[in-house]
């Protein structure tokens, strides 16, 4: 280490934000590793590596230690039962690091946190883990299919059986395989800017290895690279960096030149820039939120991106605005869910969603979609987009706004899964409202 810093204890109080504190843990991580732009990137890698890691295997890593330790997860010290998770993670996920290092530097860590009289406790258990790796009993997939599935890839019960319902075993165990695999950096070029050709040479100027997206010419996947910051052309604004899923809300919308657009959920900006690039410079897309702390990222966005032909709002997408009726061309309504697409890149959605939660967002979705679905003009287009795969949030609320208001039809409906041609979890529905 080539500081004073200790890597493990930052990533300790990552997951104590996290875990106890409620922390997103996209947010913690980007506000350490900004914080810390000064460590070397192999520090940064590591804490990116163990934070996300112990996040994402937390279930098989609490079942792990509760097979090894008399006093379970659940009713230990908060402190203890994360420096133990992260530990575990080293253990069976990090074969560079000798797993006798792992046990003494917890052992460490443990004193350095004012939990010297515990440090015993913490040693036995890890090198109880440590002897018994090779043998640990996991749930019989025969008798307890689900169970194992759980703890096998650390996604709650309540959402394998979901999953299970809608879309079967094997494919479920298929969604849950993907969330485990490593996800891409992927980019958008800013083609008011620069063309998808200039853009690729222009990081490959400075070092980026780019990797073109098959079906999107202007998308490409980028590696090799410290961090964004560093990086000419992202504070150019020559691209942006957004999900291949999230790039097709715009594609299927694909508005005609001077289309005005309300994007009603648009912060912070992704699928609004993107309207307003493939607008040439014609039209305004008018991108709202609900709190002016989420206009601003909008703002940021689309100054860093040189749109004129845009404009950010505050507005209460279940309030209706009168003035908006029969607005728009194109109307965006990517509407809060429950995320249950994404986990693969925000390991802690998993844990922070309910079904209870879930049903909540289902009603909001409906208010919002029953509020402003004639904001589009007859002959316009709706979009309706969630980041999730859920029946309840996706197909049947599309059902629901078809059955309520005959004067929709439907143009085009897509779940796509993780794992299907660079898709993160995605839904898109098109609907036309009847001129």
């Amino acid at each position: 280490m080539t500081t004073n810093i200790n890597t493990r204890e930052l990533v300790l109080d990552l997951l104590l934000e996290v875990n106890e504190n409620g922390q997103y843990s996209h947010l913690a991580l980007r506000t350490v590793l900004e914080k810390y732009q000064y460590l070397e990137k192999t520090e940064r890698a590591f804490i990116t590596r163990v934070t996300e890691g112990t996040l994402e295997r937390m279930i098989e890593l609490d079942y792990i230690i509760n097979g090894a330790s008399k006093v379970k997860v659940k009713r230990m010290k908060p402190l203890i039962r994360n420096l133990l998770r992260m530990s575990v993670y080293q253990i069976f996920y990090m074969d560079s690091i000798p797993d006798s290092a792992v046990c003494n530097e917890a052992v460490k860590l443990a004193k350095k946190r004012g939990f010297g009289g515990l440090s015993g406790f913490v040693n036995g258990v890890l090198r109880t883990i440590v002897r018994e790796k090779e043998n640990v009993k996991y749930p019989d997939i025969r008798k307890e299919p689900l169970k194992y599935l759980s703890v096998r890839y650390s996604m709650p019960e309540w959402i394998v059986g979901q999953w299970i319902k809608d879309y079967g075993y094997d494919v479920t165990e298929g969604l849950l395989q993907e969330f485990l695999k490593d996800r891409p950096i992927t980019i958008r070029t800013n083609t008011a800017m620069v063309t998808p050709q200039e853009l690729r040479e222009h990081l490959q100027q400075q070092g980026v290895e780019v990797t073109p997206i098959p079906k999107l010419d202007y998308a490409f996947s980028i590696k090799g690279f410290d961090h964004l910051t560093e990086l000419d052309t992202f504070n150019k604004g020559e691209f942006y960096v957004q999900d291949i899923s999230s790039m097709m809300v715009a594609q299927t919308a694909s508005p005609e030149k001077d289309s005005y657009v309300i994007d009603v959920c648009a912060a912070p900006g992704g699928k609004s820039t993107h309207l307003a690039e493939m607008l040439m410079g014609t039209g305004m897309v008018e991108a709202r939120d609900l709190t002016d702390y989420k206009v601003f990222f909008i703002q940021e966005n689309m100054q860093r991106h040189h749109l004129t032909n845009m404009k950010a709002v505050c507005m209460d997408a279940t309030i209706r605005d009168e003035a908006s009726v029969g607005k728009a061309d194109v109307l965006i309504c990517d509407l809060p869910c429950s995320g249950l697409g994404v986990m693969g890149k925000k390991n802690d959605i998993r844990y922070k969603m309910t079904r209870e939660k879930q049903l909540e967002l289902v009603e909001l979705q409906r208010k919002i979609l029953d509020t402003v679905w004639d904001y589009a003009k007859p002959g316009g287009t709706i979009i309706y987009s969630t980041c999730t795969i859920h029946a309840g949030e996706n197909e049947e609320n599309v059902a629901w706004l078809l059955k309520k208001y005959p004067e929709l039809e439907l143009v085009s409906m897509e779940q796509m899964l993780p794992g299907e041609e660079w898709n993160d979890g995605f839904f898109i529905a098109k609907l036309k409202r009847k001129g």
